[in-house]
């Protein structure tokens, strides 16, 4: 009789599925819809737009995008984004920081119409922005055809951006961590500062590019209260539909 000890069973390796179905990975299956989709939807117009972008070489590439208004358009509309996100990121942290923090009347109201300018065609709130902003202003105050116009359209569609990616942060943000400070003698600014404002900052960084790239690529706002002058308003997704109109 073998009074030995058993040998040792041999593992076997983990399927593929019982490793997804222990992650929450979706499958070759997911991956390979995910994968069609994104090439579908992004992809295959980035191919076509760069295919399209060559038709007369690349020689005739590089003089369309160096053609002086092309670089014009495109250092305004850098510049103007680039003030649109730093004032975003001001004034949408403020915003997120009152709508967490403080209690008001109409706050639900206010929480709401952070999201209008996603609803809103823009087209129309660039028609709104004329009507207040332009020649006939009601309350004379006229930024048509000005870069401050340019940079107020674009304020109201990126706002949310901002404030939507701050907001949920600072809910989940450890209030107890703020009142210990608080009660070993820390002003509410070293507070911010040592304790909030890094907890912020991965948030505040993430709003400000997404709305730095909306503002780059905004059209509809800024169609009527822009100008469209060249060399002095026109931003590049103007200056593009101004080239696809003469060709």
């Amino acid at each position: 009789m073998h009074t030995g000890d058993a040998a040792p069973r041999r593992r076997r390796k983990p399927s593929y599925r019982r490793i997804a179905q222990a992650t929450g990975a979706v499958g070759p299956l997911g991956i390979g819809i995910a994968a069609l989709w994104l090439s579908v939807i992004v992809l295959l117009p980035l191919a076509a737009l760069t295919v399209a972008s060559l038709d007369n070489g690349i020689s005739g590439f590089i003089d369309a995008v160096t053609a002086p208004n092309a670089l014009a358009s495109l250092r305004i509309t850098v510049a103007v984004s680039a003030v649109v996100a730093l004032i975003n990121v001001v004034m949408g942290t403020l915003i997120a920081w009152t709508l967490v923090r403080d209690d008001f009347p109409g706050k639900r109201i206010v929480n709401a119409l952070i999201d209008l300018p996603f609803a809103l065609p823009t087209i129309v709130a660039s028609i709104v922005l004329l009507s207040l902003y332009g020649p006939q202003s009601p309350i004379n105050i006229h930024l048509n055809a000005t870069k401050a116009g340019l940079i107020v359209a674009l304020a109201f569609v990126t706002l949310p951006f901002v404030v939507r990616s701050v907001q949920p942060v600072l809910i989940e943000l450890d209030r107890d961590v703020e009142e210990a400070a608080a009660s070993l003698g820390a002003s509410n600014m070293t507070i911010f500062r040592r304790i909030v404002l890094p907890t912020l900052t991965p948030a505040i960084i993430s709003g400000a590019g997404l709305a730095f790239a909306r503002a780059i690529g905004e059209y509809g706002s800024i169609i009527l209260i822009g100008g469209n002058i060249p060399r002095d308003t026109q931003v590049t997704s103007q200056y593009i539909q101004q080239q696809i109109e003469i060709d």
